[in-house]
């Protein structure tokens, strides 16, 4: 087993996938926000309507995380990153045309 194998695990893509949009968010907010606090940026943010935006655009970077990891040949762990990426567009749909 090569040293990147230990991290070829489906739920460690899993985490990775749930947390990079996470963090891109909150990256986002810490340098846009200004004078807005968290919870001040989302209401402005639900009262634009652009929630599903918001979450595609934090989104986009599991591209890179999904790349990175097909190059390094963690194949497991890419199915992770996969599955949750596919939980986030389920989400923007729903949050798209159900609400």
């Amino acid at each position: 087993m090569n040293k990147t194998g230990k991290f070829d695990k489906v739920y460690l893509g899993a985490v990775a996938g749930f947390v990079v949009p996470i963090l891109v968010s909150m990256t986002v907010w810490s340098f846009s926000s200004g004078k807005y606090t968290l919870g001040e940026q989302i209401n402005r943010i639900v009262n634009a309507d652009i929630v599903s935006h918001i979450i595609s655009l934090c989104v986009f970077p599991n591209i890179f995380l999904f790349l990175l990891l097909m190059h390094l040949d963690l194949l497991r762990a890419t199915r992770g990153v996969l599955g949750i990426t596919i939980f986030w567009a389920v989400l923007v749909f729903a949050v798209k045309f159900l609400l």
